[in-house]
């Protein structure tokens, strides 16, 4: 047996939404980018409702070692892609360090007066 370590580091993507759908997205970015992740069913309980999503998750793979700024930065792009794919106006990335939290305009919040709106 061989075993083979790396320093551990993380970093996981927050998002609701349809789980088939981001399953859907995260196979087509590894298979484009070369990568593995995890998705795992999740829900949302707040204050004044629930919603069911998902949480992605990147490690520190000792076969194709990273740094914490590589995997960060991969999330981030992944994070973007399934946003946009799944029409969600936010989610939230944690790594061992930070917990940020993205959000994002609408097109129809840009401050422009849209004709037969009120």
């Amino acid at each position: 047996m061989e075993y083979t370590t790396a320093p551990t580091a993380w970093a996981r993507i927050y998002m609701a939404g349809s789980l088939a759908d981001a399953e859907r997205v995260c196979r087509e970015w590894a298979f484009n980018e070369g990568g593995c992740v995890t998705v795992t069913p999740t829900n949302y309980v707040y204050s004044g409702g629930q919603e069911s999503g998902f949480i992605v998750g990147f490690i520190n793979y000792p076969r194709f070692p990273a740094t914490q700024e590589a995997i960060l930065s991969r999330a981030n792009l992944l994070a973007q892609k399934l946003a946009d794919a799944l029409h969600q106006r936010s989610w939230t990335v944690e790594t061992p360090e930070t917990t940020t939290w993205v959000t994002r305009a609408m097109p129809f919040e840009s401050g422009t007066v849209h004709r037969g709106v009120m």
